[in-house]
């Protein structure tokens, strides 16, 4: 039997704030990766987005940086990094995924596998290099199609360079998203589709939401979470109203001078 291919998973987002359901997509990831025998996860990383991406009722990031490590304090393969949340402008997903891929790849060459993060775990590694793969739900394809949000040439590196693992969500069909989409279909080896039988319709706006109206989020949030939300006041009425009327960075961003592809 060949050797499995060494694997990163990677996901980026709001975490605002991060839930039991951002936290499970990397064990069901993991799970069907696993199952089909091709590669071997090595790692995953949770990148949360810098204040400056604009979404309404966005806390700071060092708020969500420090509840997703709270989150992942017990995880033995799955770490925080903070490199993409302390960027002075929100930065693409396809430069994040190029600034991870260049830190794995220096990293594997160097052969230390220490003290460098969440792709620590060499003894799984082969001669194979290490891969990575962007790590999201069902509804995160939708968002090719939005107007203005991503530029082509990044949806072609994001898909035919790195590659996708999708889980599903709720009744989203990812597999429709990828038939409607040119370049998602071409490329349609490097996208892994993963079912959740287990339904989970865990919102980070309907935690919110239940937030601000004093409810409870007990287990849809691990409780050292719930509690650094309590001591530091997250999620009121006034917070929810922070960014509203704001377009998103990514919709204003894309029309100015864009990130040059991979190949320049």
């Amino acid at each position: 039997m060949s050797a499995r291919i060494p694997l990163v998973l990677l996901a980026c987002g709001s975490f605002n704030p991060i839930t039991n359901q951002h936290m499970r997509l990397f064990e069901l990831a993991r799970d069907h990766l696993h199952q089909i025998g091709q590669f071997q996860v090595v790692g995953g990383i949770v990148s949360p987005v810098s204040d400056s991406y604009g979404k309404q009722g966005l806390v700071l990031a060092k708020h969500r940086i420090a509840m997703a490590r709270l989150a992942l304090q017990g995880s033995d393969w799955v770490a925080v990094d903070d490199w993409e949340s302390q960027q002075p402008d929100w930065t693409e997903t396809v430069v994040t995924m190029r600034y991870h891929y260049g830190r794995i790849l220096k990293q594997y060459q160097e052969g230390t596998g220490k003290d460098s993060g969440p792709t620590t775990n060499s003894h799984h590694l082969t001669s194979s290099s290490p891969r990575l793969k962007l790590l999201c739900g069902a509804d995160f394809l939708d968002t090719f199609k939005v107007p203005g949000l991503w530029l082509d040439d990044h949806v072609e590196e994001v898909a035919g360079h790195f590659g996708l693992v999708c889980v599903s969500r709720g009744g989203l069909e990812p597999e429709r998203a990828v038939h409607e989409s040119d370049t998602l279909s071409r490329h349609w080896r490097n996208i892994f589709l993963v079912r959740e039988w287990v339904r989970n319709e865990t919102s980070a706006t309907e935690v919110r939401r239940a937030l601000r109206r004093g409810l409870s989020v007990k287990y849809l949030l691990p409780d050292s979470v719930i509690k650094y939300i309590h001591q530091h006041n997250l999620y009121t009425g006034d917070s929810e109203l922070k960014n509203k009327d704001v377009l998103l960075r990514p919709l204003t961003k894309q029309t100015e001078m864009p990130v040059k592809t991979l190949d320049d």
